[in-house]
């Protein structure tokens, strides 16, 4: 058969315009790394354990063991943490450092959670989520902490605001506090959107929670959440779990956010800047 120059020249123009695979994009790194924490990353697909100052991208699954705990600090400065036996996943990141504005998407299957607003995340209210088995959470630049699972049912029993005669499903049992304003001083006072089938709650005082005892189930609340109750849901943050000492207040147990707010560090693939964490000697992994 003879050659066709003309075939080979098409074919070549066709697999030049096929686009090449890129990077996950870099979202953040690991600010503190605390006992068993396991992720996947690009350059690393398979589990692996966790390390200070390890990058963060889009789609890394991303799990902790007992009594552990993981803060991702993101571009935006916004900062997430989870506690032990937890399952998240970045979904979606958006930053315009020209905008001063950001927007951040993720999914916590099971486990505690932190999510403190970055100064750039006020400049986009509501579109920023986390998502839960059986809820979403719309954050309107604040701070959000939550619990999946056991943890959810465990502390929703003791609250006086939570009426007795629902059927909680220990795997996806979420439980939604609206944990303070904004992240940067000074800033207006944020609130968060819980959206739970067709219908979509809002919540804009600070301390009151959200339970939602299982998918299908109508969301009760918001209701105030007890001392005791706040008091669980921050200690399920800390390494070791335990009652916290009178007075103490959860929004000021991690220094790491106080001292990573202050510093920038070096730089990601497209040239905007990495967070360069402090880690206290007493968190170093």
């Amino acid at each position: 058969m003879a050659d066709r120059p003309g075939h080979f020249t098409a074919l070549a123009l066709l697999c030049a315009s096929l686009p090449l695979p890129v990077a996950a994009q870099t979202v953040g790194v690991n600010a503190a790394v605390v006992n068993d924490v396991r992720m996947t990353t690009q350059a690393n697909p398979a589990p692996h354990k966790a390390v200070v100052k390890e990058r963060v991208s889009l789609g890394n699954d991303i799990q902790t063991g007992r009594a552990s705990v993981l803060q991702v600090l993101f571009l935006d400065r916004t900062s997430f943490t989870v506690g032990g036996n937890a399952r998240i996943k970045v979904d979606r990141f958006l930053y315009d450092p020209d905008r001063k504005a950001s927007a951040v998407g993720l999914s916590v299957t099971k486990g505690a959670f932190r999510f403190m607003s970055g100064k750039a995340l006020h400049a986009n209210p509501g579109q920023s989520a986390i998502r839960t088995p059986v809820a979403s959470i719309g954050i309107r630049g604040t701070i959000v902490e939550g619990a999946v699972g056991v943890d959810a049912i465990r502390i929703a029993a003791q609250e006086a605001g939570v009426p007795a005669g629902y059927k909680a499903d220990p795997e996806t049992a979420s439980l939604i506090l609206l944990r303070g304003p904004g992240a940067t001083s000074g800033e207006a006072a944020g609130a968060i959107d819980v959206t739970v089938g067709d219908a979509t709650v809002p919540i804009e005082t600070q301390g009151l929670a959200l339970f939602v005892p299982a998918a299908g189930q109508a969301p009760i609340g918001p209701f105030r959440l007890s001392d005791a109750g706040s008091a669980m849901l921050a200690a399920l943050l800390q390494a070791q779990r335990g009652r916290l000492p009178a007075g103490a207040n959860p929004l000021v147990l991690n220094p790491i956010v106080d001292q990573f707010f202050e510093r920038g560090g070096e730089r990601q693939n497209g040239g905007d800047p990495l967070p360069s964490p402090i880690v206290p000697p007493n968190q170093v992994p």
